[in-house]
This record gives C-alpha cells, sequence and structure tokens, in this order.
C-alpha cells in the first residue's frame, strides 16, 4: 500500500511544499503514470505533480493502481487556502460535498452526496502542525486551523487537504512550504521516526469526533482536537447542513418533516467516517450555539434514530 502526495503546477502553495519535500533525502523517480504527471518515490510514499486544478483530478488512486498496480491507501493533496478575511492560514481538512442534491454541481468538484473517509492524520497532524509551524516562528502570524468538509476531487480512500492561506503573498511563502514539507516528511516517518496519525482498532483511545455545526474553521471542535490523543473525522459546518425553517412551511417541528439534505449529509459523513476508523467509537459533536432551538431539536432527533451517541467535550478527552 501506497501514499499519494498530490500537487499541482499550477499552484504555489501546491508546488512549493512539494518540492520542499523532494529535496529531502531518499527520493528518486517514480513509476510512469501520465504524460501530463511526474512522479517520485520514497519508501511507501509517491509525489505526483499534475497540471490541473487540485480539486480536478477524480479517482486518481484508482488510475495509479490500474497503471503501476500500486494499490493507494491514502491521499494527501496540498493546496492553495482562500478567505475574505486574507488572514494568513495553515489549513487541514476533509472533503466532500455530502449536502449537495443529485443534479446540483458542485462549485469546486465532488459528486453530490459524496464523502471521502476522513484521514485519521487529520487531528494528530493538525496537532503537529501546530508545533512545527509554532517552533519555526510561524506562530502567531499563520493561524494552525481546520476546515469543515467541503469541496473534491473524488476518491473513496482516505483523504486530506493541507493548505496555506490565504493570499498571493502566503501562497508563496517558502517558511511556510517549508514547515508543510516538514509536517510530511516527520508525519510519515519519511526521517526514520514513527508514522504520526496511523489509525488501530488496537488504539488506546478510540473515540472519533464528527463535527456537527458552526462555522468554516470550526472553532468548538477545534477546542477539542487540540487536546492529546482526539481523532476527527467528517466536519460538517451550517452550510452543509441545509434545513428548511418549519415556521416558513407551516409544518410541526419534527425532525422527519424538516427539509433540506441536511439528514443525507449527516449520514454520508458518518458512514465514511466509519470506514475509515474501522472499531472507533464515533461521537457526533454539535456546536450547540450555533443552532436555533428547533434544529438542535431535529438533528439530536435524527441522531438518536440512527443510533449515533453524541459526546460531550469531556468525552474525548
Amino acid at each position: 500500500m501506497v501514499t499519494l502526495l498530490v500537487a499541482t503546477t499550477m499552484d504555489p502553495a501546491s508546488l512549493n511544499p512539494a518540492n520542499a519535500l523532494l529535496a529531502m533525502p531518499g527520493w528518486h523517480p517514480g513509476p510512469s503514470f501520465q504524460e501530463s504527471m511526474k512522479s517520485f518515490s520514497n519508501e511507501g510514499v509517491r509525489v505526483v505533480l499534475h497540471d490541473k486544478g487540485i480539486v480536478e483530478e477524480d479517482h486518481l488512486d484508482l488510475r495509479w493502481e490500474e497503471v503501476t498496480g500500486e494499490p493507494v491507501d491514502e491521499l494527501i493533496f496540498l493546496s492553495r487556502h482562500t478567505a475574505v478575511s486574507n488572514r494568513p492560514a495553515l489549513t487541514v481538512h476533509p472533503i466532500g460535498v455530502p449536502h449537495l442534491r443529485e443534479g446540483e454541481i458542485p462549485p469546486q468538484g465532488g459528486k453530490p452526496g459524496w464523502a471521502a473517509p476522513p484521514n485519521p492524520r487529520i487531528g494528530p497532524w493538525l496537532r503537529l502542525l501546530k508545533s512545527i509551524a509554532s517552533s519555526h516562528h510561524l506562530v502567531p502570524e499563520f493561524e494552525i486551523t481546520l476546515e469543515g468538509t467541503h469541496h473534491g476531487p473524488v476518491t473513496n480512500k482516505l483523504a486530506m487537504f493541507i493548505e496555506i492561506g490565504s493570499t498571493e503573498e502566503y501562497w508563496k511563502r517558502q517558511d511556510a512550504a517549508h514547515v508543510i514539507a516538514l509536517l510530511l516528511w516527520e508525519g510519515l516517518g519519511l526521517g526514520g521516526g514513527a508514522a504520526v496519525g496511523t489509525w488501530s482498532r488496537d488504539n488506546e483511545k478510540k473515540r472519533v469526533l464528527l463535527g456537527i455545526g458552526g462555522g468554516h474553521y470550526a472553532p468548538r471542535h477545534m477546542d477539542i482536537v487540540l487536546k492529546d490523543g482526539v481523532w476527527v473525522g467528517h466536519l460538517l459546518s451550517g452550510y452543509s447542513l441545509p434545513m428548511e425553517d418549519p415556521s416558513l412551511t407551516k409544518v410541526e417541528t419534527n425532525a422527519k418533516e424538516i427539509g433540506g439534505t441536511w439528514r443525507e449529509s449527516i449520514k454520508a459523513a458518518f458512514e465514511a467516517t466509519r470506514v475509515a476508523f474501522p472499531g472507533g467509537e464515533i461521537l457526533a459533536h454539535l456546536d450547540h450555539k450555533s443552532f436555533k432551538s428547533w434544529q438542535k431539536n431535529a438533528i439530536t432527533a435524527f441522531l438518536g434514530e440512527q443510533n449515533i451517541e453524541i459526546g460531550k467535550a469531556n468525552d474525548f478527552c
């Protein structure tokens, strides 16, 4: 099984960390893949460089397996991050658009109703990223944060994005690229140490946070995930939980009657998280303050119907 690290030559926030990683020891040319792509190998890791948008290359894992014969265990994508605030940031997040209806066109790749299995490294690597960025004096200039589940490309393997934001000035920062390269180097155990964030049924801590509600940067979920030993699955921000206000549709406040794709979104995120953490105990963590009472009541009732347990902050420690 190999790890695919995917970068695009179109984006300095993607290419620069990949080049910084490739400048470290042990790399050699990888298998021939496609004419427009280059690959490099180091132990069980493959760096793939392509020349399209980072969210455009669907099923890259299946195509790699077909051409090379190497089964893919996980995909890690390197990308730029944009934000209205323009604040410098290093971010980590799972991918998917589980809230979109069939027939809707995802604005940034993916397919409606889909969520990739969230890479178990997300939580441990967020903490490692914060440590490395702090030791290289990028904190507090750069915010180190999770993002909610969003965008493509489509894969059904363990997946995560690592991003540099939020403007061209920061996308090109070589010190930020170096920090991301160190995260990959240490996190994948390429320097000889143990890899970070490898899930096992035998792990002492088995509880996995499924974030429900809140803003895009999941601040209340972040407070928990920054604690040692916490695993994190999908993070459904409010925009990924479309709910039709019952006062506008004149129906009773009943979970079964509230329209929108929020139920489908929760189910897809839960199922994908369960795939990513076999043997794990998945607990939904709600950002209660982000919901109106009818929303919270409906979501809580639905989670009960689906036998998805709700966890409080102390349950993950």
